[in-house]
């Protein structure tokens, strides 16, 4: 093996975003060992100053093309706890149904597209159609499904026009629920086929572990594994009770680094990673009968620390959510669908939102005048939260790997951040400068 490696990653493929990756070693000593991420600030926080309460959902939707669904339900709750807006059993029990599609949608994605040429040594998804085509097929059958899904509960697939602060626009017809239902309940032969197609070239995913401290929502009244409701929770809390969402820069303390035009974060130690690993290591025993039975198949157990895993954690996590909106379809049929209507009266006041992103925690909070129009801002994207730790991983990652060649240390790093299935450009935010004479 050369004691010399000069690895630069300009632009990683297959991400969100632009990220670069660089390691410089000679004669066996690193040099250098950064994550990257070059992209210019975007300026949602200053986007929605000045307008008006219900006009925030429909703006910062369009952070994400992957995750418009979870943005706009963070931004609806934030409206909502400024506002002193409830919301009802059923509009809630959509929401929620609505937020499960888009976990179903983003996670086929990542893996089926995205990580899967890395785990059978393609280039691309491209190449896979001739080598892999029932697999394949398979995958596209599901995301299919998952956009049908979102379609109907907010309206299109991406950027949804259904959510308002204090419910929803429109619901669906009751047959159209059913007929969901059903698709969903086929859909599960789907989801074991593409697990057991990944299941077969998973000894390469990287035998790697760093100890670290994992964050995501946590509900305990009912006991439940959330994406929706919730506090915030942490494997390094020890003992200490979870913390408010309203209380959320308190937990993700965001700092600027010099290497990342991204925001860092940190808790309790120097970086802490977010998503669905974290989800599950928070969470794995309330897991639906047949996500554990997928965390099962590949061995997943909680307190995992391996951050490739958190592709397994993300196919529990379909399994998960198809399952439990089948029972969540049963509920509100049961209950018999009601037409609803909302009065939201502005007021001056400062409310906060969070919900599970597929790629982790999201916090939303703005403040409104008396009017109702928004004064100020702050959103925290899972993937800033993240950049931290895929640092703190690539800095154990260079030196245990790094006798195994160039080019698989480069396959390495790359399918170690592809792992966080980071949303690059969601995570470069506002940045507030002082300028100093």
């Amino acid at each position: 093996m050369s004691k010399n490696i000069d690895i630069n990653v300009h632009h990683i493929t297959r991400v969100e975003g632009h990220g670069n990756i660089h390691v410089n070693v000679t004669n066996g000593t690193i040099e250098k060992c950064e994550w990257q991420v070059p992209e210019a600030p975007r300026f949602f926080e200053a986007m929605v100053r000045g307008r008006r309460w219900d006009d925030i959902q429909t703006i910062v939707s369009r952070i994400c093309g992957i995750c418009s669904i979870t943005h706009s339900l963070a931004a609806t709750k934030a409206v909502e706890d400024a506002l002193g807006v409830e919301v009802s059993e059923q509009a809630d029990k959509l929401r929620i149904l609505m937020h499960y599609s888009e976990q179903l949608q983003s996670h086929v994605l990542h893996v089926g597209y995205l990580v899967a040429p890395d785990l059978f040594r393609a280039p691309s998804v491209v190449p896979l159609v001739s080598k892999a085509t029932e697999a394949v097929k398979t995958i596209i059958r599901v995301h299919r499904v998952a956009n049908r899904w979102s379609d109907l509960l907010a309206g299109r697939t991406t950027h949804p026009t259904t959510l308002i602060p204090g419910g929803l626009t429109q619901i669906p017809k009751a047959q159209q629920l059913r007929e969901l239902q059903e698709t969903l309940k086929a859909t599960v032969a789907d989801l074991i086929t593409i697990c057991e197609v990944v299941l077969s070239v998973a000894d390469k995913f990287p035998a790697f572990e760093r100890e670290t401290e994992y964050v995501s929502l946590k509900l305990d009244n009912p006991p439940t594994y959330t994406f929706y409701h919730g506090d915030i929770t942490s494997t390094d809390c020890n003992g200490e009770g979870p913390v408010p969402i309203q209380q959320w820069e308190s937990v993700a303390n965001e700092y600027v680094h010099p290497q990342s035009t991204a925001k860092w974060t940190k808790w309790h130690r120097d970086s802490y990673a977010v998503g669905a690993l974290a989800r599950f290591n928070n969470n794995a025993e309330l897991l639906s009968p047949l996500g554990k039975k997928v965390a099962d198949m590949f061995g997943l157990k909680k307190g995992n620390c391996n951050p490739f895993m958190n592709s397994v954690a993300q196919l529990a996590e379909t399994a998960h959510v198809v399952e439990t909106s089948i029972q969540l379809i049963d509920d509100l049929l049961t209950k018999g669908l009601k037409d609803e209507k909302v009065k939201v009266t502005p007021r001056a006041g400062r409310g906060s939102g969070c919900v599970e992103a597929p790629r982790g925690i999201l916090f939303h909070t703005y403040e409104f005048d008396k009017d109702g129009n928004c004064v100020a801002a702050n959103i925290c994207i899972p993937t800033n939260q993240n950049h931290a730790n895929i640092q703190k991983d690539f800095e154990k990652f260079v030196p245990e790997f790094m006798d195994r060649g160039q080019d698989e240390l480069r396959l390495g790093l790359e399918m170690l951040v592809r792992s966080y299935d980071p949303c690059i450009s969601c995570s470069t935010h506002m940045l507030n400068v002082e300028f100093v004479k």
